[in-house]
């Protein structure tokens, strides 16, 4: 048995809610091809383009399917095939895209055995081998789609947000931001100041989305704690971050641990424009870049092909 699944790209953190906000959006998307195979173990085909991993367990594919061997008593096993458009390191979700993608498509081969909830937490086991840490807020909104807000990791506890209606624009500049590394920056202590402030935004994010209340959303998406660490290992954020205002964004800043910055805007046209100003902020670095002009996705990983 064979499926093909399509696994979107993510944004994490929406600025202020660090590990515990993400969305998925339509565009870029992995393909990801699973074969189910007659005996316990998981084979991960070398990858054409990206030199990753080919022991499961170091691979971020392959540590999800090997939790979830260990959760099933059936002489199965699983081969993967990955077709990778997000790239590794952009910070848009491509480890969450690869562990989430071969948990749902292992899943729809055992006649959808496990629920959302359990699934997420086998496809986290790809996040702690992609930066250490356990965290959801890539793999949450990847496998039930929209926006998620993970209230608690221990036990999971995951709330579905509606997507209000605004466009994404995202450009992935071509330099590598390692996610072990992005948390390796931060600070292990916050002025309770920063924290409050903190606070009040994600609050006031959670009810801008709710209430689908732009000038909301856009107050509320600043970031006191992480972004001002993280956004050293972006060559020109700060200037970026204010063309992309200037040229209507609502708001925005750093997707997940970077290098990719998201910006939210109220329409196509706006986020067209605001494409093009990132786009043109990293050609005058002379940094190649790639930008992605599309929308929060209502769906996450979905089953395109099953074959018997």
């Amino acid at each position: 048995m064979k499926v093909t699944v399509l696994a979107p790209a993510t944004v994490a953190n929406m600025v202020c809610g660090f590990d515990v906000l993400g969305f998925a959006v339509e565009e870029p998307c992995d393909t990801i091809i699973v074969t189910r195979l007659n005996e316990r173990k998981v084979i991960m085909e070398p990858d054409p383009i990206f030199d990753l991993p080919t022991d499961p367990e170091k691979n971020v594919s392959g540590a999800p399917l090997l939790a979830m061997l260990e959760a099933i008593d059936d002489n199965i096993g699983f081969s993967v095939k990955l077709n990778k458009r997000i790239k590794p390191g952009s910070g848009i979700g491509s480890s969450a895209a690869s562990a989430a993608g071969v948990v749902v498509a292992a899943n729809a081969m055992l006649n959808n055995r496990f629920s959302n909830d359990e699934l997420i937490q086998f496809a986290m086991h790809g996040e702690k081998v992609a930066s250490g840490v356990k965290h959801a807020d890539n793999i949450a909104p990847c496998i039930l789609g929209g926006i998620t807000l993970i209230r608690a990791i221990h036990p999971l506890d995951i709330v579905a947000l509606p997507a209000p209606d605004l466009f994404v624009s995202i450009v992935h500049p071509q330099i590598e931001v390692k996610t072990a590394d992005a948390r390796s920056v931060l600070k292990t202590r916050v002025e309770l100041k920063d924290a409050i402030k903190q606070w009040g935004n994600i609050a006031g994010l959670v009810a801008g989305i709710l209430q689908n209340n732009h000038g909301l959303i856009g107050r509320s998406l600043q970031d006191h704690i992480i972004e001002p660490v993280r956004s050293i290992l972006i060559p020109g954020f700060d200037l970026l971050k204010e063309k992309c205002l200037d040229a209507g964004a609502i708001g925005g800043g750093i997707s997940g641990s970077g290098p990719s910055v998201f910006m939210l805007s109220a329409t196509r046209a706006i986020a067209e424009n605001v494409g093009l100003a990132m786009q043109q902020s990293f050609d005058a670095l002379a940094i190649q870049n790639h930008v992605y002009v599309t929308r929060i996705a209502p769906q996450g990983v979905r089953v395109i092909q099953t074959e018997p």
